[in-house]
């Protein structure tokens, strides 16, 4: 069956599409002298708290389970047991401590920044874990419950864990001050809804939130130039590149639900940023279920879009991305050096052909491949699309277009950080249909595939749909696919395409 013939896939339509007329320009917004130097002040050496909370929670769930190994190899008369109930106990001991201390909130950033304040709770949670294997042990084997030193684990635990903690709190406050442990926002909406807001959050204890500014498609006049000290740093279309030029991390929407064309239209523009937007729910009249709401501190927000790939999702991808291209690498350099020697004798002109690419949030990426085209013919800046029998390109090139070992050079890519092994596939900044198009006037919302790195194969090449765009809804299909593809991503979904797209070149007629 013809893969481009077969039914659409479920895709999920983007909550808020822009309209044609509201598709972001190619070119950059100049963003005004204000929004400039707030840009000189972000820092991008950060440390994210949801990881930092994450990698504290595994290393001490690791020295629990240390501790606990160590005092029991330690004691003698264990050599009778064997080293599997030794190992097994102080593993179920730390599992169990990580459990009950994560149920006791002492593993969230509040809580490891005030460490000092209750560190009880962490003292109590340890005593149940390893009261409970003592239990256990005297049901199971009561024989062995006198020799195990379940004083010597509780107590070498704590001499690690307290000293620990007490220093991540110091370090903690202190990342908090110079800019290195916060979540940043920009406030989209002015007014007094936003300065409820700003005084609120300043009221949390632990607020890990800093706001780098408010924007606003509003006049002075109905929205201040400043509020609550922070200044209004320019329009809608202006926190876009503003946001793409720096990090952050959450757009935090302050119009009331009651105004929903407006919110809608904000939203039509604020999607096809990679970034959490909240909608500020603590001046709403309309009250939902208490599941419906996230929190920061004990202000209310409504979720509206989550960043895809944040965090250990993102360690995960780029796991799989460094391990797989470098055994890629290794297992296809005898084809690519033939390849480099045949596009080296088939043509004058360099082996590798370079060009310009949206990467990940639609900035530029250089990615590499072996020249297809004739050098003095070749267009870096993809203005002319190669079509079926274009007389530009070069024979051997025909060939590796058509099995895309051409686009082999771009393992390394991926090793560099500008492309992950699954994705969109990266389109050329100023590519066009054939039939002189620019894809942003074909597809409405066209850079929100950029929510994530660009791929060397992706969910739509496996589907057929790669080469030329000679017809719109080819586009159009393509962009359905890759936000499908973003918005269900898993490690077995990228492991399928990749198993699948050697498959996929066999099926496909319209790369060349």
């Amino acid at each position: 069956m013809n893969e481009q013939n077969s039914p659409r896939p479920i895709v999920q339509e983007p909550m808020v599409k822009p309209e044609a007329s509201q598709a972001p320009s190619r070119d950059p917004v100049k963003l005004n002298e204000q929004a400039e130097q707030a840009l000189a002040h972000l820092d991008n050496d950060f440390i994210s708290p949801r990881m930092l909370c994450s990698l504290w929670r595994i290393g001490e769930t690791a020295m629990v389970f240390a501790a606990g190994a160590f005092s029991w190899e330690w004691r003698q008369g264990l050599s009778e047991t064997g080293p599997w109930l030794p190992l097994s106990s102080a593993l179920a001991g730390s599992l169990i401590a990580a459990a009950i201390i994560t149920s006791a909130h002492a593993y969230e950033l509040a809580f490891l920044r005030a460490a000092h304040r209750r560190i009880w709770r962490v003292v109590a949670g340890l005593g149940l874990a390893i009261g409970f294997v003592a239990a256990a042990l005297g049901f199971l084997a009561p024989g062995t419950l006198a020799v195990f030193p379940f004083a010597t684990w509780f107590f070498l635990s704590l001499a690690v864990i307290v000293p620990a903690r007490l220093i991540l709190g110091l370090n903690l406050r202190r990342w908090a001050r110079n800019g290195r442990m916060e979540r940043r926002a920009l406030i989209v909406g002015g007014g007094k809804n936003a300065e409820t807001l700003i005084r609120r959050l300043e009221m949390q204890p632990g607020n890990d939130i800093r706001i780098c500014g408010i924007f606003d498609d509003r006049d002075d006049r109905r929205s201040p130039p400043l509020v609550a000290g922070y200044p209004k740093l320019g329009t809608i279309a202006e926190l876009v590149e503003f946001a793409r030029r720096t990090r952050i991390d959450m757009l935090i929407v302050t119009l009331p639900l009651s105004a929903e064309e407006r919110l809608l239209v904000l939203m039509k523009q604020l999607w096809v940023l990679p970034l959490d937007i909240r909608l500020a729910a603590h001046a709403g009249e309309m009250k939902f279920r208490p599941r419906t709401y996230s929190y920061i501190g004990s202000v209310p927000m409504i979720d509206v879009v989550d960043r895809p790939l944040a965090d250990w999702d993102a360690i995960a991808k780029r796991a799989l991305d460094i391990t797989a291209a470098s055994l890629a690498i290794l297992v296809l350099s005898p084809v690519m050096a033939l390849a480099a020697l045949a596009v080296k004798l088939d043509s004058p002109g360099p082996v590798i052909f370079r060009q310009k690419r949206h990467g990940f949030n639609n900035q530029p990426v250089e990615i590499f491949k072996f020249r297809s085209l004739h050098h003095a013919m070749s267009d870096p800046e993809a203005k002319q699309i190669v079509t079926k029998g274009d007389a530009r390109v070069t024979r051997v090139g025909a060939f590796i277009r058509r099995t895309s070992i051409d686009e082999l050079p771009q393992l390394f890519n991926v090793l560099r950080g500008d492309l992950s092994l699954v994705g969109p596939r990266p389109h050329a900044i100023h590519a066009k249909s054939s039939r002189d198009e620019t894809f942003t006037e074909i597809v409405d919302g066209y850079f929100g595939r950029h929510k994530v790195k660009p791929g060397i194969t992706g969910w739509a090449q496996i589907h057929g749909w790669r080469g030329e765009i000679d017809d719109p809804e080819k586009l159009v299909r393509r962009f359905e696919f890759d936000l499908f593809y973003i918005e269900n991503w898993s490690l077995l979904l990228d492991m399928y395409i990749l198993a699948m797209t050697p498959i996929s070149l066999f099926r496909s007629k319209s790369a060349y």
